[in-house]
């Protein structure tokens, strides 16, 4: 059975604001698209976090799931939710698991593994899916050549990426905080 697929998020943090932004396309395989109108970008713990999914959707919705549990346990601590997650993770052993999260806050800014990883971007811009290295050289191109804010950067690279990658559509779901 062919899995479910496809998509580019990316994250800006620039001046205060964090946005994370993704397409709406889900693939079935390489050469079909399923889905124009994913909502892969999300907002959890009384819209205090923005999460943004990748990867195979029944491996992102359950990893999406799995972390907002640890933001209740932990009362919305981005930080601690992120490294408990990551525990939980890797006590399970090794899975077959295939999908990346980026999660924010007003301050904080990660990428959450399937494997139990989390990464802190050095320079505030991430980005994942089979679009990701497009918007995060787009992104990083804009944030040290232009002054435009963090949600246009974001969108602007988000644009370029669907030019790109015939993974990701135009279709964009945009969350700031």
């Amino acid at each position: 059975m062919e899995q479910f697929k496809g998509t580019t998020i990316v994250a800006v943090k620039r001046d205060g604001k964090t946005v994370i932004a993704g397409d709406g396309q889900v693939t079935m395989g390489e050469s079909v698209i399923f889905k124009s109108s994913a909502h892969k970008v999300r907002r959890l713990f009384d819209d205090k976090v923005v999460v943004g999914f990748a990867g195979g959707t029944a491996d992102a919705f359950a990893m999406c799931e799995e972390f907002e549990k640890m933001l209740n346990k932990y009362s919305g601590s981005l930080m601690r939710s992120a490294v408990e997650y990551a525990k939980s993770i890797r006590s399970q052993g090794h899975n077959n698991a295939q999908a990346l999260m980026i999660v924010a806050d007003k301050s904080t800014l990660l990428i959450l593994t399937c494997m139990g990883d989390v990464i802190e971007p050095d320079d505030g811009i991430c980005a994942i899916g089979s679009g990701g290295n497009y918007a995060l050289a787009a992104a990083k191109a804009l944030i040290k050549n232009t002054k435009l804010s963090a949600k246009e950067i974001a969108i602007k690279s988000m644009e370029i990426a669907s030019d790109i990658c015939v993974f990701t559509n135009s279709n964009f779901v945009v969350e700031e905080v």
